[in-house]
């Protein structure tokens, strides 16, 4: 899924950049208490062998407590035909939770 120079940008991570960092921060990412991750394409573009995907996403995290948390977020992917469709650059934010004052 992801080519040999691709890199990955998370929130509060430094970049993975190639294919085994990417994987390793995947595989990271999943130990800390990241679940469940679910994407939504938005968009998608694309020119020659280049594409452009953007979306939405939801994902569970584990609290020190134990508790599940969801978060939400925004992303944004580049896809290159090399043969196949490959990654070659991924981005994801979270979107910060507004509590009102209503709520507290």
């Amino acid at each position: 899924m992801f080519a040999g120079d691709c890199v990955f940008m998370a929130p509060g991570r430094e970049a993975a950049y190639g294919q085994k960092p990417v994987e390793r921060l995947l595989r990271q990412l999943g130990e800390a208490g990241y679940s469940d991750l679910r994407m939504e394409t938005t968009r998608v573009e694309h020119s020659g062998d280049l594409a452009m995907e953007l979306g939405r996403f939801t994902v569970s995290v584990s609290r020190p407590d134990g508790a599940q948390a969801p978060e939400r977020g925004k992303y944004m992917r580049v896809w290159r035909r090399l043969g196949a469709w490959l990654l070659v650059a991924e981005s994801w934010n979270r979107i910060a939770e507004v509590v009102s004052d209503r709520a507290a």
